[in-house]
């Protein structure tokens, strides 16, 4: 079992054939993905499910390190309020920025809108900096923590 990225993530893995396959960009201090939901993604009928906003969100959420300076992070702590239902086939941008670090913390927050611009959901995120070779030697039974 390896913490190293295999490409399958559903997210964001080019690999996973069921995935978003989500591609991200940089605009400024922004990370920025979209997507337009199909229909097997929705919760009531025709309405994005709940879930699928907040996956993405996270997603945005956590690359954002990772794309701005190379940092591994985690979502430690996740909190979404959803402001209106997307409707199945509407494509609706997501972005994430960073409001503060302290420590092995950094703080985002996300928004989810249409291209209209309307804000469909909010989301902050608590990021645990991650220290990848210190977690595969406690996945892999080799640390004397475990």
């Amino acid at each position: 079992m390896s913490w190293r990225d295999d490409h399958f993530c559903f997210a964001c893995g080019k690999n996973n054939k069921a995935g978003l396959k989500l591609d991200f960009r940089m605009k400024g201090e922004k990370l920025l993905t979209e997507y337009t939901f199909p229909k097997k993604y929705q919760g009531y009928s025709n309405v994005v499910h709940g879930g699928m906003l907040s996956l993405v969100l996270d997603e945005v959420m956590v690359n954002l390190p990772w794309k701005k300076y190379n940092t591994p992070v985690v979502s430690a702590e996740l909190n979404i309020r959803l402001k209106k239902p997307a409707k199945i086939g509407q494509k609706i941008i997501f972005s994430s920025e960073i409001e503060k670090e302290i420590k092995n913390l950094i703080y985002v927050k996300g928004a989810a809108a249409l291209v209209s611009g309307e804000v469909i959901a909010i989301a902050s995120a608590k990021c645990i900096k991650v220290d990848i070779e210190k977690i595969e030697k406690q996945i892999n039974g080799n640390s004397k923590n475990t």
